[in-house]
């Protein structure tokens, strides 16, 4: 038996491992796409750029975990299956359940391991990103020059080129406005050539300019009816321009930025973060609610409501019930008292829909900020429940359709981790709009695959024939289907 189970765990191991890195590769490979805007043209260093691909694909691992269980668990049960290795295990008298149990370990450990990672390794890795990210961000892009649009990368110039060579970087056609001395449009150049660099130390930018004419307007202090300049025209063979550049040297940020942020916590830090942002979300409840006019004993309860301790009903049995019958007081005053009152609590009511129109824009972009550190708490639990929810439905499902290599699992993982991700997603809006409690949005996926995998364990073991189209087509004759399409096939 230890051979046997040495055998599917050594099956196992190979698909899992290329299945993981294919994984990983890919979703960097979207993480390029998303960020290429931030990273072209900055001059990065390839050490920078290596250092937060590094970091990148750290964050994506959670995400890699379970989508290489399920396309890995599938590869080896399917390729069993096809090479006809686990109807000969069966027929030894050896259960779906006992050749699975290794790879039940397995899967137990890798959940751990994913659970570790998400919750000690991956908040360093995500600071470390983030502030990185962020740096490159605010870094200045070195200066792109595009035909027929004016620059002004470059500090104190307006530089608009018609023509570029790419190959050659020279530069043909060239119009400037000189803005240096706080001027509009005083001092123009124009040039048939140029070329544009940056010294080694991205200090300085150097424009060497060939054959053109500058154009400047002077101004005199004498006082004139008049307002009359001198015009200046100066033609050149060669000028050279060199203007120093701020802001192009790589500078690193500091961490302690981002290190409250919830993607940046551990669980006890997670945990500490919601009780101090709760404690000041009811704190400004409460003040909030005295701003609000109403009466007493309606502002008394909604106080107490906020009130953290445990004498809560307390307060509110021991608040005197009292009837005031409004309607015969009224009806016994004068019209203009009535009118007046009329008028004050119409004015109070508006006064009142205004402020809880303003409050409740506060109190809602607070609560959507406590909710996403309570949902990152529980997506530390749930992304490494979910390798081991993928691996019952993987190994089940590929004995089952008894097909191994790349071809049908990848469409089959693929198709199984996209629904996955939409439940998943649901589920997480729900719960951070408040429509849902944070318990249920959050486990909702884990809801519904679960008893997914239980069911195709169950058929798995149960050698059903699933897959097969006789059984759809006998479900169907059961049902009656096929007499109401043979009654709609006949001719009348």
């Amino acid at each position: 038996m230890k051979r046997l189970h040495w055998y599917v765990i050594k099956s196992f191991l190979g698909p899992f491992f290329m299945t993981f890195f294919i994984v990983v590769f890919v979703l960097l490979m979207q993480f390029l796409w998303k960020y290429v805007d931030d990273l072209v043209g900055k001059g990065l260093d390839f050490k920078v750029l290596a250092e937060m691909l590094f970091y990148a694909a750290f964050g994506l691992l959670p995400y890699a975990f379970p989508l290489a269980m399920l396309l890995a668990s599938i590869m080896t049960f399917g390729s069993l299956g096809e090479n006809y290795e686990l109807v000969a295990m069966k027929s030894s008298g050896i259960s779906l359940f006992r050749i699975m149990r290794p790879l039940i370990i397995f899967a137990v450990i890798i959940s751990y391991t994913a659970f570790y990672f998400a919750n000690n390794i991956l908040p360093h890795t995500n600071l470390k990103f983030t502030t990185l990210l962020y740096s490159v961000k605010q870094q200045r892009p070195e200066l792109i020059l595009q035909s027929g649009v004016f620059t002004n990368e470059m500090d104190g110039y307006s530089i608009k080129v018609d023509r570029k060579d790419n190959k050659t970087n020279m530069l043909y056609d060239l119009l400037i406005y000189d803005h240096t001395s706080n001027k509009s449009n005083e001092s123009v150049t124009r040039a048939d050539s140029g070329y544009l660099r940056i010294t080694d130390d991205k200090k300085y930018m150097v424009l060497n300019l060939y054959n053109g004419i500058n154009y400047s307007e002077e101004k005199t202090n004498k006082r004139r009816s008049q307002e009359n300049y001198p015009f200046r025209r100066d033609n050149f063979e060669e000028q050279t321009i060199r203007v120093k550049v701020r802001n192009f040297d790589f500078n690193r940020h500091d961490e302690n930025i981002f290190k409250n942020a919830y993607r940046m916590l551990n669980l006890n830090q997670l945990q500490l973060m919601e009780d101090t942002l709760n404690r000041d979300y009811k704190s400004r409840l409460r003040e909030y609610i005295k701003q609000i006019n109403l009466n007493t004993h309606i502002s008394k309860k909604l106080y107490d409501l906020t009130v953290p301790h445990d004498s809560l009903k307390q307060n509110l049995v021991a608040m005197p019930d009292s009837t005031f019958l409004f309607q015969n007081y009224f009806d016994s005053l004068d019209k203009w008292v009535k009118a007046e009152i009329a008028e004050g609590a119409l004015s109070s009511a508006r006064n009142n829909i205004q402020n809880l129109n303003m409050y409740q824009g506060r109190l809602y972009d607070k609560k959507k900020n406590i909710n996403k550190y309570e949902m990152e708490r529980h997506r530390k639990f749930t992304l490494s429940i979910a390798v081991f929810i993928f691996f019952f439905i993987g190994a089940p499902l590929g004995a089952i359709i008894r097909k191994g290599g790349l071809g049908m699992p990848v469409v089959v993982s693929i198709l199984l981790f996209i629904a996955y991700y939409i439940v998943s997603m649901t589920g997480e809006k729900s719960a951070r709009e408040d429509v849902w409690e944070m318990f249920n949005g959050m486990w909702f996926s884990s809801f519904v695959f679960l008893p997914v995998g239980i069911w195709l364990t169950y058929k798995a073991a149960t050698d059903s024939a699933i897959m097969s189209t006789e059984t759809y087509t006998k479900l169907f004759n059961k049902l009656g289907f096929k007499k109401f399409f043979d009654k709609i096939k006949k001719p009348k």
